[in-house]
C-alpha cells in the first residue's frame, strides 16, 4: 500500500473511533493547551477534546495539572466536538454537567453534610442533595457512620432544574457486587479465610457479606468457644470481620461461616491441665432437665448431671439451689477427651460432707464408672448422713 493510501487508512480509523464515542464514555488524553476557559485535550484517534478550565482547579482555585500530564474524563458531549468532564467523579460544578449526569447515569460524588428527617443532606459541589436512608448503603449501619463521609452518588431524581436532587449510593455498590458476584463466588472455598462486612444480625447468628452481595452465615455455634448468648453483643451490622469458609453446599450456594476457628481452641490443653478428682472453680451458664452446664474456663464448660446435686426435700428439686450465673467449687468426675465432654459435681459447702466425697473419690477398691448414673448413685451414699 502507498504512503497516501497508508494516511487515508489511518484517517478512516480515527473517523471511525471518533463515531464510537458515546456520551457516558471515560476516555484518556494528554493536555496540549490550557486557555483561559478551557483546555484542549489530544485522546488519540478520537480527535480533540476540550474540558472545561474549572474542571482542572483543585478546591483553592489552582489548576493541578499542566501541559503534558494525561487526564481521565468523562464524555458529557459528542455534538460540535467532545466535551469532557472531570469533576462528575469529584462533584459536578454546574448545573449542566449535573443534568447530564442524571440523563446518562454517571456517578458524582458527595460529602453526607447531616443527617436528617428520612436520610441524609449531601452536598455536591455547590448544590444539595437528599439520600434516603435506604439508599446509603447496601447493608443496615448506624446513621451516623455516614456523616462527614464523600461517597460516589447516583442522581435518581432530577427536579425543579437541579434544585430538588435526590440521589442513591447504593445503586451504584449493586452495580459494583452485581460486577463482582461471579469471581467472588469463584474464591470461595472450605478452609479459605475471607474478609467481609456484617449485613445483619439475628438470633442464630450473622449474615456476612463477602463481596460482590454474596453472603454466608456465621452461626451463632460458630462465633465463639464459649457459649453466645446474645449474638449483637459479638458483632454488628456493618462491622469488617475475619472469618473461615466452613462449608459450601454447591446445590443451594449456601456458605457456612466459622469465627471461632481463627483462634486456638481452648480443648486443645484440656488433655494437660484437667485430672479426674481435681477440684475447680466454675459457673453455672444454663439448666436443663438433666442437669446444670458449668464453664471451667472460656470456651470449656462440663455437665453436672441432676444425680449428683445433693438430695433435696423442697418441692422445685435439685434446680431449687442451682441458678445460671452461680459460681462454686466442681470436682472433675470424668473426662472424655474426643468427645469433648467432661463430667463434674459441686463440692457441697459442709466441710464433713465434701471430706466424704474426697475420701471415697480416693478409695482405691471403687471400680471406674461407665457414666454419670452409676458414679452418682455412689456419690449419693457418700452425701448420706451416717446412722
Amino acid at each position: 500500500m502507498s504512503e497516501p493510501d497508508e494516511d487515508f487508512a489511518s484517517m478512516f480509523e480515527a473517523s471511525l473511533q471518533a463515531k464510537r464515542v458515546e456520551r457516558g464514555q471515560t476516555i484518556e488524553g494528554t493536555i496540549v493547551a490550557i486557555g483561559p476557559e478551557v483546555a484542549f485535550v489530544n485522546v488519540g484517534g478520537k480527535g480533540e477534546a476540550t474540558i472545561d478550565i474549572g474542571e482542572l482547579k483543585d478546591d483553592e482555585g489552582n489548576l493541578d495539572v499542566a501541559v503534558g500530564d494525561r487526564i481521565q474524563a468523562t464524555v458529557m458531549s459528542t455534538v460540535g466536538g467532545l466535551t469532557l468532564s472531570r469533576k462528575l467523579v469529584r462533584g459536578a460544578a454546574t448545573q449542566r454537567q449535573l443534568e447530564d449526569a442524571f440523563h446518562t447515569g454517571l456517578p458524582v460524588e458527595g460529602k453526607v453534610e447531616k443527617v436528617v428527617k428520612g436520610g441524609y443532606e449531601v452536598r455536591i459541589a455547590r448544590q444539595r442533595a437528599f439520600c434516603p436512608f435506604s439508599q446509603i448503603d447496601t447493608l443496615r449501619t448506624d446513621p451516623s457512620a455516614h456523616e462527614g463521609q464523600v461517597y460516589a452518588f447516583r442522581i435518581i431524581e432530577y427536579k425543579e432544574g437541579g434544585r430538588n436532587l435526590i440521589v442513591s449510593r447504593r445503586a451504584l455498590l449493586e452495580e459494583e457486587q452485581r460486577a463482582r458476584a461471579d469471581e467472588v463466588r469463584r474464591s470461595i472455598a472450605a478452609g479459605a479465610v475471607m474478609t467481609g462486612r456484617v449485613a445483619s444480625v439475628r438470633e442464630f447468628g450473622a449474615f456476612v457479606d463477602l463481596g460482590g452481595g454474596v453472603q454466608g452465615l456465621l452461626h451463632v455455634s460458630e462465633m465463639g468457644w464459649s457459649r453466645v448468648s446474645d449474638t449483637s453483643q459479638v458483632v454488628k451490622p456493618g462491622d469488617e470481620i475475619t472469618v473461615k469458609v466452613l462449608r459450601v453446599d454447591e446445590d443451594t450456594q449456601k456458605i457456612s461461616l466459622g469465627l471461632k476457628q481463627l483462634s486456638a481452641d481452648p480443648w486443645s490443653g484440656v488433655h494437660a491441665t484437667y485430672e479426674v478428682g481435681q477440684v475447680r472453680t466454675g459457673r453455672v451458664t444454663r439448666l436443663t432437665e438433666f442437669g446444670a452446664f458449668v464453664e471451667l474456663e472460656p470456651g470449656v464448660e462440663g455437665l453436672a448431671h441432676a444425680s449428683t446435686f445433693a438430695p433435696t426435700s423442697r418441692r422445685e428439686g435439685w434446680s431449687a439451689s442451682v441458678v445460671p450465673g452461680m459460681t462454686g467449687a466442681f470436682e472433675i468426675l470424668s473426662i472424655d477427651l474426643e468427645k469433648k465432654r467432661i463430667g463434674v459435681a459441686l463440692v457441697p459447702e459442709d466441710s464433713a460432707r465434701a471430706e466424704e466425697v474426697r475420701e471415697y473419690t480416693e478409695r482405691k477398691d471403687v471400680a471406674p464408672a461407665e457414666g454419670f448414673g452409676s458414679l452418682a448413685d455412689k456419690l449419693r451414699g457418700a452425701l448420706k448422713p451416717r446412722e
